[in-house]
Parts: C-alpha cells; sequence; structure tokens
C-alpha cells in the first residue's frame, strides 16, 4: 500500500483555493476521503501530457478541483503535487 503525501505547494493552493472559493470548513476532510483510494490505487488518475507529464490527476471533492500527483513506485509513494481550479487557464487539463 502506497504512501500519500501532500506537499506544501499543494497545502498552500488548497488554503487559497479555501480563502479565494469560500469553501466548507470540512474542506480538508473531504479531500482526505477523496486521496484514500490513492493508497492501493496509485495509477487511479488519468496520466497528463506536455509539461505535466509523469503526472497524474483525479478530481477533487468538487468537479472543478484538480488534484495533481505524482507516484513514485521505486518508493512506494504518491505525492500531491498541487490541487487546482479546473477552469483556470493554467490549469493541467485545460485544453491549449
Amino acid at each position: 500500500m502506497a504512501r500519500v503525501v501532500v506537499t506544501a505547494a499543494a497545502r498552500g493552493d488548497l488554503d487559497e483555493l479555501i480563502r479565494t472559493h469560500s469553501l466548507p470548513a470540512d474542506t480538508g476532510s473531504r479531500l482526505a476521503r477523496v486521496l484514500d483510494p490513492l493508497a492501493r490505487f496509485p495509477r487511479l488518475g488519468a496520466e497528463l501530457g506536455g509539461r505535466f507529464a509523469g503526472r497524474r490527476f483525479i478530481l477533487g471533492p468538487w468537479r472543478w478541483m484538480v488534484i495533481v500527483y505524482r507516484w513514485y513506485d521505486d518508493r512506494d509513494l504518491v505525492a500531491v503535487l498541487a490541487i487546482v481550479d479546473a477552469r483556470s487557464a493554467g490549469s493541467p487539463t485545460a485544453q491549449r
């Protein structure tokens, strides 16, 4: 079973989204429930390409929330790298 960690950068992203999107107080626990399956299924998310190659994503507690992560097979580690609003132009899922 993989260990799932949320990086400091992703925590900062989440804090910013909580502030700017007026997300509820239980956002952290909602996010934890979404991340739980990654421990057993680290390839669960779709692969990203381009500048995000080598990373995967899943959707967060809300359909607009994109959670970008990388699975380090050699360490059995899932690292959440970013949490972004899919509707933003800089989103890894935005069509170019």
